[in-house]
């Protein structure tokens, strides 16, 4: 039964590969007996002696028992695996909301790594690094003969320290950069006031909260955000979880829970149908009722995709922005009593109306692909009257060795990274229309009495035949 899920994780360990073979997904088991098993074991044994007593080298018996158990488990999907006593106290550690690295959130994608999302304001988002790029050397080590484990810990080092990494961008040419270690605290939750870019002073002011990562802390950080902004009598709310990699189920079901009155928020299915989990959310919206647009994109996984799919399902925000990661399974921790753990999926998730997120990801009700403002037209003309030769001076204007050059990069400020973020411009653009709309309330009332309808609403098949289902139940 899957009444302990909701100590599990849902973060940051190898994510899907795409383009996975489905066909062999399909193909039954077939079981051994135990005396096969056995036999197999005792190969397993004979494999292990042989190896250490031939091969040319010493053989570091404790590095292959590991690597031979996280074989193991990796055969199973890409997200289960055995963590050494470094490994599970790191992964601990990183889930607590402070660890040492780069602040970059990696899976393994058909042998190679490829980038979830860097983390907010860390050494890998300030150098650029972007959702969706590859990593293809690590100090100039291939990543490609590495496990996932072992990238992650050549990027982890003592703070101050310096690590390089080569890497490729979809359409670019690799390119290498330097990136100073530092101690990554994640702070989940940012929020302030917003309004539009080139907006008057008494523009409809607008609750922006950042959530970069589902921790032990984001939902009392939530809570508090929440709070103040209902004192600044906002008419609405931007939650932006793009490239947020995921995190703790509890945490999405405590967001998720922040903005409903009620409500399914998110079911865990395990390998026996019976191994359902359902979570609710309870009374009380401590956004008031007021417009939510969710903002997801490629880097939204796992507990991101969790949130928007019980808003959007739950009719109580609309979501905006491009398709999510699809990460619909849940990992949870088996610590084998000496340090060490496995790293396990036990169940998938599903949204509250029995959508599956696995491979396929959120489809955002309003599609808006990140764009910028192209500049067409130059800011002086190579045809004009100062082109010919020997055209006569203007006597009053300055010497274009003085000007600052129109190239020349500058700090932008809060309000111009703003206005040059599309997806949020377009968000905003969207609470401020709905907080217009007097249905708004009223549809997400009767969207709301249709579901309790539905759930009100009896089986005639369970109802005709109720002894039959017990039976079928009871086998």
């Amino acid at each position: 039964m899957l009444k302990k899920l909701f100590i599990v994780f849902i973060l940051l360990t190898p994510v899907v590969a795409f383009g996975a073979d489905k066909s062999k997904k399909d193909e039954p088991v077939e079981h051994l007996t135990d005396e096969q098993i056995y036999e197999q074991l005792k190969k397993f044994a004979l494999v292990f002696e042989t190896a250490r007593d031939n091969f040319v080298e010493e053989v570091d018996e404790k590095k292959v028992l590991e690597a031979a158990m996280n074989g193991m488990l990796g055969a199973l999907d890409p997200h289960s695996s055995y963590l050494s006593a470094d490994d599970f106290k790191e992964f601990n550690d990183k889930s607590q909301g402070e660890f040492g690295g780069l602040g970059i959130q990696i899976t393994s994608d058909r042998g190679a790594v490829r980038v979830i999302s860097p983390i907010d304001d860390t050494p890998a988002d300030k150098a650029g690094i972007k959702a969706g790029d590859y990593i293809t050397h690590i100090d100039d080590e291939q990543v490609f003969d590495m496990t996932l484990n072992q990238a992650v810990k050549k990027m982890k080092g003592r703070p101050g320290t310096k690590v390089k990494l080569t890497i490729v961008s979809e359409g670019k040419e690799p390119k290498t950069l330097t990136l100073k270690r530092a101690i990554i605290k994640v702070d989940s939750v940012k929020y302030e006031v917003k309004s539009l870019a080139d907006a008057d002073e008494d523009a409809d002011k607008i609750g922006y909260i950042r959530i970069s990562d589902f921790g032990a802390t984001t939902a009392k950080e939530l809570k508090n955000a929440l709070e103040k902004l209902e004192k600044k009598d906002v008419i609405g709310y931007v939650v932006d979880v793009r490239n947020n990699p995921g995190g703790y189920l509890t945490a999405a079901i405590d967001v998720s829970d922040a903005f409903l009155d009620g409500g399914e928020i998110v079911s865990t299915r395990g390998r026996e149908k019976t191994d359902i989990e359902r979570s609710f959310a309870k009374k009380g919206d401590l956004a008031n009722g007021k417009p939510v647009v969710v903002l997801i994109n490629h880097g939204s996984a796992s507990a991101s995709e969790i949130v928007a799919g019980a808003l959007q399902d739950n009719g109580r925000a609309l979501v905006m922005g491009s398709q999510s990661f699809g990460k619909g399974s849940v990992q949870q921790q088996k610590p084998l009593g000496d340090g060490t753990a496995i790293h396990i999926t036990i169940a998938r998730y599903y949204t509250p109306s029995g959508r599956s997120i696995q491979n396929e990801g959120i489809t955002p009700d309003i599609e808006v692909l990140q764009s910028k403002i192209e500049v067409l037209e130059k800011k002086e003309s190579v045809y004009s009257e100062a082109s010919f030769k020997n055209a006569l001076k203007n006597e009053d204007s300055k010497d274009k060795d003085d000007k600052k050059s129109d190239d020349e990069e500058k700090e932008l400020t809060d309000e111009e990274k703003d206005a040059l973020d599309y997806q949020l411009q377009r968000a905003m653009d969207m609470v401020i229309a709905m907080s217009k709309m007097d249905s708004w309330t009223e549809k997400k009332q009767a969207l709301q009495e249709t579901q309790n309808e539905e759930v009100d609403k009896p089986n005639t098949d369970t109802d005709k035949k109720p002894n039959t289902k017990e039976k079928t139940d009871n086998k």
